[in-house]
């Protein structure tokens, strides 16, 4: 198994730089259900704020991509359950992803609350904030 880092990830979905979109789409071709790629939850949280911040991608655009990751017979997720918990999340609120999957993996690890300063966060279930 291989791990990907943010840079292949994004290079697999956006048509940015021709050669090395090729040569991500090559990588992960080569893998298979029982050799899959690794998509660790730093990764795809960054890759999202990517897509939204630079690309201008739209929530439903992003869902759909995380969907495919979801779906991929050749592709771990960390904290899979986390990151499905967090996209509804994600799509259901004005809420940061990297927020959502951080409250549903402290969550899964048995934390009764996320303790943040941020106020947006902090409005969602999962979250406390700090006085």
């Amino acid at each position: 198994m291989i791990g990907l880092d943010t840079n292949i990830l994004l290079r697999a979905f956006v048509l940015e730089d021709g050669e090395q979109t090729a040569r991500a789409r090559r990588l992960i071709a080569r893998c298979s259900p029982s050799n899959p790629v690794y998509v660790n939850g730093i990764a795809l949280a960054e890759a999202i704020w990517v897509l939204e911040g630079r690309y201008g991608y739209d929530r439903k655009a992003i869902a759909a991509i995380v969907e495919q990751l979801l779906m991929a017979q050749d592709v771990v997720l960390e904290h899979e359950a986390s990151v499905r918990a967090a996209m509804k999340t994600y799509l259901r609120h004005n809420a940061d992803f990297a927020d959502a999957l951080s409250a549903h993996i402290n969550s899964s690890a048995g934390c009764k609350a996320t303790a943040t300063f941020d106020k947006r966060a902090a409005k969602l279930e999962g979250f406390m904030a700090v006085p």
